[in-house]
């Protein structure tokens, strides 16, 4: 199965993030003329650079591209994934980094930000793994 080897190495971390809290980063950006998202090996380093940067592990990657020029990237990582999608013909990019455990996933965004020469940028963060009727969790079922 694909990634296995991969994903053994981290067992131990995942363990011990398994009941760290757990966040979804979600960023909307506006591309600009400089902004290295076109270059699909050039994107992928410079996402895991910042995947690294903020302590995470890339596991594995994948990715797609698009008639129009526009490119799905996803990371697999120990710490769970990172997804970017671009729309050239809009100027944007929307990115999702689903995190657990000690990924600073501010820092891995800033970082993306950055590298990837952003503007506009808007980051939304929801905590992800409370259930209705867990500890200290209010909600309701569906």
């Amino acid at each position: 199965m694909p990634g296995t080897n991969a994903a053994s190495r981290y067992a131990q971390l995942r363990g011990q993030e398994a009941l760290a809290p757990k966040s979804l980063y979600a960023v909307d950006a506006r591309l600009t003329r400089s902004s290295p998202v076109t270059d699909v090996p050039r994107l992928t380093s410079l996402t895991a650079a910042a995947v690294t940067a903020g302590n995470g592990h890339v596991l594995d990657t994948s990715h797609v591209i698009f008639p129009n020029g526009a490119i799905t990237l996803v990371l697999i990582l120990a710490e769970s994934h990172l997804s970017i999608h671009t729309w050239p013909e809009e100027n944007l990019i929307a990115i999702d980094l689903f995190s657990c455990g000690g990924i600073d996933g501010e820092s891995v965004i800033a970082g993306l930000a950055r590298s990837l020469r952003l503007e506009a940028v808007s980051v939304r963060t929801l905590r992800r793994g409370s259930l209705p009727g867990g500890p200290g969790v209010a909600g309701q079922a569906i």
